[in-house]
């Protein structure tokens, strides 16, 4: 699976930006997506988590005002960015998940993941 990630750019704050991620190669056995972000000095955060049903799931730093979508049919996913803060700024990074069995567990193993694209919110 290769990931292409694009969108990011520079807005003021209370701006809206939508990142992209398009997947190609062995696409069927991506189970989730993920986007995470990484601020200079900072540990790397998890933003949204959408799952092979369109479940969606965010941490409170985000929720109500990032959106994570799918576009089956070109292979993308979305993260809609919208009421951006200065403290967003980073750079953000889609991921995908494939199921990883072992004799004695399963989960999901995010392997695959894009290049990364610069966000940057001035206030």
């Amino acid at each position: 699976v290769q990931l292409q990630a694009s969108g990011g750019g520079l807005v003021q704050a209370g701006e809206s930006l939508r990142l992209s991620c398009v997947a190609s190669g062995n696409i069927a056995s991506i189970e989730s997506m993920r986007w995470y972000r990484q601020a200079p000095g900072m540990q790397r955060e998890l933003v949204a988590t959408i799952t092979g049903d369109s479940a969606t799931t965010y941490p409170d730093s985000v929720k109500g005002r990032f959106t994570f979508s799918r576009d089956n049919a070109k292979n993308t996913w979305y993260l809609q960015m919208s009421r951006l803060k200065p403290e967003d700024t980073a750079v953000y990074y889609c991921a995908a998940g494939e199921r990883v069995t072992t004799a004695s567990t399963s989960g999901i193993v995010y392997k695959y993941w894009g290049q990364g694209t610069q966000v940057t919110v001035s206030s």
